[in-house]
């Protein structure tokens, strides 16, 4: 099957042709021909498989038939919610590409840098906005953009906006919409949580799942080294060293732990650089892309880095220490192997991360293979150290960045809202029930729950064809 057996216009497949797209993949072929009858889609595909051009290339084909009876400013008419800055940058990307021949305008908008700058360019009216949450409601609580004419919603990764405490957030911007609107959900995976959203926001909605929940790409290599806490770094290097990587991706628990590895990777010589939730959005922006232009060979990050990166062709992904949250783990390695292309992914393992990694192969429904590199064996002396929540007791990385006890891994510090406290971007924190993630400029429902290693916690689309 062809992309011209789809329904999109000359002027879309025009630009999907020139970003190299040849055949779309399956869930793209599922997909497209849903949203273009105009039905609610909840669709759930591996990541790497190309969700992104699954909502945005029919979302465009729409939007561009009835393009010209709106004069003057143009209303919002299609609205895409996503978790992260950086997954919201990259559909932006994607949708300028793919509207290229269209007289379609989009904007992306998120927390983290000025407000003043999204609010002059949303005066001259955009067809499509991209947007998390929080800088969402701000910009629309200083009414600076108009929510009630969207046509289109779409929920990308929604199952990550729910871990992240969006919940609160998405029923606000639900009330700003109009009634009669057709709904998209993509994700990765759908939970029962997902699903209980779906029930309440979809209309007789399609179906589309090309993937069991929770697995990892076949395209990916998978293995286990052991190694004691105290080498990790070591062996690290060594690989990345007489393995010639020019180009990897670690990941690591905390902040703290992210900013000190690339530390003393860079004293090994290897060129790396951190990211993660207290660095500024310049910050992360640089980051990515110099390691996406070769000039950084690694880039350290924590989980916020798990769904939003698009790398093209990335060939390493490295777990310098297990997630404790099984589902991350399939999200972290597929960072690679996406889009056709395959990748390794590397698991460094201690003896406090046993029950981690057995809580992962649970998930997996199989054993990762295990390598081991002479001279790195683990010491059988060594007892575990307790993991709660991702701190450890000494040397665990816990430090600054680690969730405090009994909160969930990845959330936001909790506490009492600061009474008539700005927020960013000068707007009120007058909506109940939030607090301010220190350093992501993004404003997260104050919920924090106990964690544990079984508990539920995708990836946009694939870099090839997304």
């Amino acid at each position: 099957m062809s992309f011209d057996s789809l329904g999109l216009s000359a002027e879309i497949l025009r630009a999907v042709e020139e970003q190299g797209y040849r055949e779309p993949t399956p869930i793209q072929r599922q997909a497209i021909p849903v949203v273009l009858q105009g039905r609610d889609l909840m669709a759930s595909a591996q990541t790497g498989t190309g969700k992104t051009a699954g909502f945005t290339l029919p979302l465009l084909n729409m939007l561009s038939h009835t393009n010209a009876q709106f004069k003057g400013r143009r209303p919002v008419r299609a609205l895409i919610l996503t978790p992260t800055r950086e997954l919201a940058a990259q559909i932006g990307e994607n949708v300028q590409a793919y509207s290229k021949y269209l007289t379609l305008r989009s904007m992306v908008v998120f927390g983290g840098v000025s407000i003043n700058p999204q609010m002059l360019k949303l005066r001259g009216g955009v067809d499509v906005l991209i947007a998390t949450p929080g800088r969402l409601l701000d910009l629309e609580h200083q009414r600076a953009v108009d929510l009630s004419q969207v046509e289109i919603l779409v929920l990308d990764e929604a199952d990550r906006m729910l871990d992240m405490g969006f919940i609160h957030d998405i029923r606000r911007v639900l009330a700003k919409l109009p009634a009669k609107r057709q709904n998209l959900l993509f994700s990765a995976t759908f939970s029962d949580e997902i699903k209980g959203l779906a029930s309440k926001l979809l209309t007789n909605p399609a179906s589309v799942e090309v993937a069991r929940r929770n697995t990892a790409s076949e395209q990916i290599d998978q293995t286990v080294h052991f190694v004691d806490k105290k080498r990790k770094r070591e062996l690290l290097s060594q690989m990345i060293g007489e393995g010639d990587w020019k180009q990897v991706l670690v990941f690591n628990r905390t902040k703290h732990g992210a900013n000190h590895l690339a530390e003393q990777l860079n004293k090994d010589g290897i060129t790396a650089a951190a990211i993660h939730g207290n660095k500024s959005q310049g910050a992360r922006t640089r980051a990515l892309a110099d390691f996406k232009a070769g000039s950084v060979r690694v880039l350290v990050a924590t989980d916020i880095a798990a769904r939003g990166l698009d790398i093209d062709m990335l060939p390493h992904v490295v777990n310098y220490e297990l997630p404790n949250v099984p589902e991350d783990y399939v999200h972290r390695i597929g960072r690679t192997g996406r889009a056709e292309a395959t990748g390794e992914a590397v698991s460094l393992v201690c003896v406090d991360e046993h029950k981690l990694l057995r809580d992962i192969e649970r998930l997996l429904k199989r054993e990762i293979p295990r390598v081991a590199l002479p001279g790195y064996e683990p010491d059988p002396s060594i007892k575990a150290e307790p993991i709660i929540n991702g701190r450890q007791g000494s040397g665990g990385g816990g430090g600054r960045g680690a969730p405090r006890q009994g909160q969930r891994p990845g959330a936001p510090r909790t506490g009492a809202p600061r009474s008539g406290a700005p927020r960013p971007g000068g707007s009120s924190a007058a909506r109940s029930g939030t607090s301010e993630n220190r350093g992501t400029g993004e404003n997260r429902p104050a919920r924090a729950r106990p964690a544990h290693a079984g508990q539920r916690r995708s990836g946009p689309a694939g870099s090839g064809n997304k």
